[in-house]
């Protein structure tokens, strides 16, 4: 059944790079009341002549990622306990933009000058200076152990926007400042980094963040943290004389120009810095007058080189060429670069621990790299972390009052615990954890306002069932995926790992994490709905296949209100559409416009979730209405974990009698005599 809905409303697709969501679990984490040690990597140094696919490295490794799972086991009971101490607190700067799919070359490696560089640093890894408990570091935020400041494009700032509301991490607070504003600052430098113009930001920083913000940390969002970001930041204690910036050396032969043939690098000292991980005083940095500083170098050198190569990498390079007293150099682990041609592990065979891993490679995970199953591996386990126990207050010092969890809070404990049906009453008001646009997504609606969406959600005994869906339908789709941590990375790897799914860019997949006991239908048809970017879309479930040419055929179907109750015996012969009315327990497959109302969130799991919502349709007066020659099959499947709660739990079938009749009875106080034919209809049924 099919039908239309009034209004429009206004939507930006997107996507976000996977690799900054690890990069904030991890910084959390590891900023807490404990330390969790990263895995010593000296059984490596004994295998300085083992071959890459060598028996005797493989087991090292094997043994390395087995102690970082166990970490990780012995960090879950650390979560579990209560806060002991007070931690650190500061601001980290960081920015993002899209990427396009072009690769360059990006020096990544290590030599004997790196390696002196780490060595002369090692012994200070244990005596360096401690950021006192609870020390404030941004002087009008008072109470924030992570502030992040993003540099994003609209996109982008939808999606972390959403993903930093719903994850609601105690003590963390977010910024976000709009590229867009800032690319007329760098556009006029040509640049053949995969990065584009986002590649740049970096250097307008002391522009864009805020005046009084003296000091940030600022990194690439490829970067994975094995240690608590409060060491990084004790470095700043370091800094003497005139450094302004704290930088690791590059690991690669990039700057050296001998990679190829005619290949001409910017100018740098030496091997260069990467610029992946900056320690900034931006106070210092102002006095100097780095925006003239930076533009005039780039201008300069811009009229023999024509354009940069590794984006700001270079110019800052060039800078420091120039002013070689900007810089104070960090111990190589603090950005251990990965790429196919690094050379990074004697940094790591010369210190006993990693602080941070940095993806600098076009291929990210997939770079050919000695050791790129461990770091791999590592990352992943990070990945697959519970993200709910982020969460938990893991600080002893005071956080900012955070509003929306006090109003939580203050809801919650207005329910009654001892009601019979207190979990159904609580899941209403339950914050899931949500990543919208979990992969690419992209697609332009129409110039003619037909196109319809496809809107369907699903949990992982599902999810075979997406590939038969995306031959049928066409057009675009927005499903709502319900995973726990761990599953969300196995549909990664099962969507990576399909022709038909990695084919489709109109597909949004939107992760809503599992919390609580009960399947939060309603909310997951409400966050599929929420990201339509068509005028119509068609609500479906996950186990309803379309017929082949559906979309083609709704699309040119289009009326100004539109739903339906079926009366089969008419339908197989009907050649024109037809209005039929709406009935008891009806709950078709429709299409509406975009603006329709949303599903009721009191109904989870099995039973009365679309009832619900095609009452709320018919009692806003919307027209149902049966196309012709349009129909879904029906797949077969196994019940599912709530249907067998229903049949087999006396209580659950109490409470969902419970919430429908709550559920009418708040129609019938905002409907009024309308809404009678409800009441009348279910006693009558």
């Amino acid at each position: 059944m099919l039908g239309m809905c009034r209004g429009r409303r206004k939507f930006l697709a997107a996507s976000l790079a996977l690799l900054v969501i690890p990069a904030l679990t991890w910084l959390y984490l590891s900023v807490g009341s404990f330390q969790v040690k990263p895995v010593p990597l000296s059984p490596l140094e004994a295998q300085s002549s083992a071959s890459i696919g060598g028996t005797g490295e493989r087991q090292a490794l094997e043994l390395r990622v087995r102690a970082v799972e166990e970490e990780n086991r012995a960090l879950r009971r650390e979560l579990s306990r209560p806060p002991k101490s007070p931690s650190a607190h500061f601001p980290i700067s960081s920015h993002r933009g899209n990427q396009s799919r072009t690769h360059s070359e990006e020096g990544t490696g290590d030599n004997e000058g790196q390696k002196a560089a780490a060595v002369g640093n090692s012994s200070d890894c244990v005596q360096q200076p401690v950021v006192d408990k609870c020390e404030v570091r941004h002087e009008e935020i008072l109470r924030n152990p992570l502030h992040f400041h993003f540099i994003t494009d609209s996109i982008a700032q939808q999606i972390l926007s959403s993903l930093f509301y719903t994850w609601m991490v105690p003590a963390v607070r977010v910024d976000f400042y709009d590229a867009d504003e800032l690319k007329s600052e760098v556009s006029w430098i040509p640049n053949k980094h995969y990065s584009g113009i986002y590649g740049l930001m970096k250097l307008v920083l002391t522009k864009t963040l805020p005046s009084n913000l003296q000091r940030v940390i600022v990194l690439d969002t490829d970067i994975t943290f094995a240690t608590d970001i409060a060491e990084l930041w004790a470095v700043f204690h370091k800094f003497k004389g005139q450094q302004v910036l704290g930088l690791v050396e590059n690991q690669s032969d990039w700057y050296l120009g001998n990679l190829w043939k005619n290949h001409r690098p910017w100018p740098a000292l030496g091997r260069g810095f990467n610029t992946g991980v900056i320690l900034l005083l931006l106070d210092r940095l102002r006095k100097l007058r780095w925006e003239q500083m930076w533009r005039l170098t780039a201008e300069r050198e811009l009229m023999s080189m024509l354009s940069t190569s590794l984006a700001d990498q270079d110019i800052f390079n060039a800078v420091i060429k120039q002013n070689p007293f900007l810089v104070h150099q960090l111990p190589c682990f603090w950005n251990v670069q990965l790429s196919d041609h690094t050379r990074s592990e004697k940094c790591y065979k010369d210190v006993s621990d990693l602080k941070v891993i940095h993806w600098n490679s076009p291929k990210k995970l997939r770079v050919k790299n000695k050791h790129v199953e461990f770091f791999r591996n590592l990352y992943l386990t990070f990945l697959e972390y519970d993200g709910n126990l982020l969460r938990r207050e893991l600080f002893g010092c005071p956080s900012e009052v955070d509003h929306n969890s006090e109003n939580l809070q203050k809801t919650l404990s207005e329910l009654d615990e001892d009601d019979p049906c207190y979990e159904f009453r609580r899941e209403r008001f339950t914050v899931h954890r949500t990543h919208l646009y979990f992969l690419h997504y992209e697609y332009e609606p129409s110039s003619d306002n037909t196109d319809v969406t496809l809107v369907a959600q699903l949990s992982m005994d599902r999810l075979q069932m997406l590939e038969a869906i995306c031959k049928h339908w066409e057009g675009p789709i927005s499903l709502a995926l319900y995973l726990s941590d761990a599953e969300a990375q196995q549909f990664l790897r099962y969507a990576q790992g399909s022709e038909v799914l990695m084919s489709r860019g109109n597909v949004g997949y939107h992760i809503v994490y599992k919390e609580g006991q009960f399947y939060p239908v309603n909310l997951l048809r409400n966050v599929a709905m929420q990201q339509v970017n068509t005028p119509y879309m068609f609500l479906s479930d996950i186990d309803f296949l379309p017929m082949y040419g559906l979309f083609e055929y709704l699309r040119y179907h289009v009326w100004t209100k539109g739903h339906a109750p079926t009366n089969f015996a008419k339908w197989r012969t009907a050649t024109t559409p037809y209005r039929v009315q709406w009935e008891a327990d009806f709950e078709p497959y429709v299409m509406v416009r975009r603006d329709c109302p949303e599903y009721d969130r009191r109904f989870v799991g099995f039973g009365w979730n679309k009832v619900a919502h095609i009452m709320e349709l018919d009692a806003q007066e919307y027209e149902f209405v049966v196309l012709p020659n349009a129909y879904m099959i029906h797949m077969p499947h196994a019940p599912s974990f709530d249907i067998t709660k229903f049949r087999s739990n006396k209580q659950y079938r109490v409470c969902l009698k419970t919430l429908k009749e709550e559920f009418q009875q708040n129609m019938s106080r905002r409907f009024g005599f309308a809404a009678l034919k409800y009441m009348t209809a279910e006693n009558n049924s």
